[in-house]
């Protein structure tokens, strides 16, 4: 099937809907239809919500149980934990401001650490990704931690996740320690979700 340039938000949820019916995702066309997608800010900023203290999570679209599209926004210097995608393909677009990608290794788990031989968090990379590009990464790539970095900017990003999950493993740097994180989103469509409370975790 060829693809079409998406020239608006709902083109792009609509070629989703189709390129992801299936189990198994295609990563280089879904790439390619987050990379092309003709963003407009008209379209994407009722789905904006900013906190001064947290960046935030709007659901923009359930997909069809194979994925879910949502748009997060970061102010000035916030960024998420270090954290796993529970076995999904996690894509990012940038939509508007610049971010920032730092990767890990997982930490060693098959040597037990004391609290006296606590192991850090190997840094793999670091990428800095520019307005319209798009990252992606799994779980067999490593662990990520993302941000902007800027002292003068927000930035807005669109992340698309399939499948969809609920739970993930968030990372201490220093020590490589885990715990399971649940994530939740501020809004729906631009309409703040009842359900919706501030917690910790809150991961990209």
């Amino acid at each position: 099937m060829d693809l079409k340039v998406p020239s608006t938000l709902d083109d792009l949820i609509s070629a989703l809907h189709q390129e992801l019916s299936g189990t198994c995702a295609d990563v280089e066309r879904v790439k390619w239809l987050m990379e092309k997608y003709e963003a407009k800010p008209e379209e994407y900023e009722r789905f904006c919500k900013w906190d001064p203290h947290r960046y935030t999570r709007t659901l923009v679209d359930r997909g069809n149980g194979n994925f879910n599209l949502i748009v997060l926004c970061w102010g000035e210097d916030q960024g998420s934990s270090i954290h796993s995608h529970a076995d999904s393909h996690c894509f990012m677009r940038i939509l508007d401001g610049t971010m920032q990608e730092t990767v890990f290794d997982w930490p060693n788990t098959e040597k037990e650490c004391t609290s006296e031989q606590l192991a850090s968090l190997q840094k793999r990379e670091c990428r800095e990704y520019a307005e319209g590009s798009v990252a992606y990464i799994n779980d067999s790539m490593g662990i990520h931690r993302v941000e902007n970095a800027s002292h003068t900017r927000k930035a807005i990003s669109l992340h698309l996740y399939s499948p969809p999950f609920d739970m993930c493993k968030t990372f201490d740097e220093r020590t490589g320690h885990e715990r399971t994180c649940r994530l939740t989103f501020c809004n729906f469509a631009g309409r703040t979700a009842p359900s919706c409370k501030p917690e910790p975790c809150q991961d990209a």
